[in-house]
């Protein structure tokens, strides 16, 4: 039985909509921010089946001249700065901070797993004012592989003190969820808007529309 839940971060926890007023500004099309983090998946995921490494914050940025590039934008420094620094400001879903409450106080352990760096994630989860819910905010960088491969989500196992079989990732991303399942730990998948789970893969045992939902149905798992 899975007693420590390991939280994703970005789209799961925190909102990257956001961003959109940058996108707008400089892109002309808040919509341009869905291919930009589309872009940064792709490349994190392409450097970490070929056994490259680079932080997620390097791949952003990268994803970031690509898209600009494709959409035949030429970026100045304020817009490229805006929307960077703009992922350690952004807010969470308006759920969340209750159902992490919910969850801590149902007695589950809670911990955050991210391809931030451990400063960017420390600053991401202080500004949104969700930092003293978790007693580990864990990066993927501390082994210099990014998830969905298996190396972040054991780390995080054996930085919590417990087996693969003990933890729970809830995230909002099909290849994170299938990352840890595979690598051992159960999940739960937060099926915001536009998500939806790979039918090539098992799917997990939680699912919920949003974070309320998907506390509530961990904590009946869990009884």
């Amino acid at each position: 039985m899975a007693r420590v839940c390991l939280f994703d971060v970005n789209e799961t926890l925190l909102d990257l909509g956001a961003l959109d007023p940058h996108f707008e500004r400089a892109f002309g099309d808040a919509g341009v921010r869905r291919s930009w983090f589309l872009q940064v998946l792709q490349s994190a995921l392409v450097a970490t089946v070929t056994g490259a490494y680079s932080d997620f914050g390097a791949v952003g940025a990268a994803a970031l001249d690509m898209t600009a590039e494709r959409q035949g934008v030429r970026l100045s420094e304020e817009d490229r700065r805006s929307i960077l620094g703009g992922m350690r400001e952004l807010p969470p879903h308006p759920e969340v901070p209750a159902a992490l409450d919910l969850l801590r106080d149902a007695g589950l352990r809670l911990a955050a797993l991210t391809n931030n760096t451990a400063e960017v994630a420390e600053a991401q989860l202080a500004n949104a004012g969700l930092s003293d819910r978790f007693e580990k905010i864990l990066s993927a960088d501390t082994v210099r592989r990014l998830k969905p491969a298996p190396e972040p989500y054991r780390a995080a196992a054996e930085a919590l003190g417990v087996e693969t079989p003990q933890v729970r990732l809830v995230a909002a991303h099909a290849w994170d969820v299938i990352g840890a399942m595979r690598a051992g730990c159960a999940a739960a998948f937060v099926a915001r808007p536009g998500m939806v789970l790979d039918p090539l893969a098992e799917p997990p045992d939680v699912v919920g529309a949003n974070l309320s939902a998907v506390a509530a149905s961990i904590i009946a798992a869990e009884a």
